[in-house]
């Protein structure tokens, strides 16, 4: 397993891993059952929500659903949806291929949301940064808003790391 030449890193300047390393940390990364999914769903289940997951039906397919409520959960991560906070930053390699990539993935979820809205649900979205990171919040507070929007009648909302005050 040779490479062919370095590759740039952001720390060093040159990747450490190899391409096939490279290639297998890639394709470990998961788009469902997420550590931050995985909390919102223990959380809601201990608050005594039950929800269907991965709704394949719907558009976008949320992480939780709720069908009864007409409500549902996307729990975004804040790299692969380009969030603005702290736990966003674009890779300094092959910059124009991440930006394309962020800002599909933007646009298709911008899309999804319209959808289930015209649809008549209720979406709410957590992001990653609200439960990992400088930013996060406490994972009682998350459940509670998470909660509280599900059983109440608010139409959209997102729940994000709260961002310290410059004082």
């Amino acid at each position: 397993m040779s490479r062919s030449r370095p590759r740039p890193c952001l720390t060093s300047g040159i990747d450490p891993l190899t391409p096939e390393q490279r290639r297998l940390n890639m394709s470990r990364v998961r788009g469902k059952n997420t550590k931050p999914e995985l909390l919102i769903r223990r959380a809601l289940h201990a608050a005594g929500l039950r929800y269907r997951l991965h709704g394949a039906k719907l558009p976008g397919k949320p992480d939780l659903v709720f069908p009864a409520r007409r409500a549902v959960i996307f729990v975004h991560g804040c790299f692969w949806h380009g969030h603005h906070c702290p736990l966003f930053r674009l890779p300094a390699t092959r910059t124009a291929f991440w930006s394309e990539k962020i800002e599909s993935n933007r646009t298709r979820d911008a899309v999804a949301v319209g959808s289930l809205r015209s649809a008549g649900w209720r979406v709410l979205t957590i992001w990653e940064c609200a439960l990992r990171g400088p930013a996060r919040r406490d994972v009682t507070e998350v459940t509670a808003v998470a909660a509280n929007f599900i059983r109440g009648d608010a139409e959209l909302a997102e729940l994000e790391g709260e961002v310290p005050s410059q004082s």
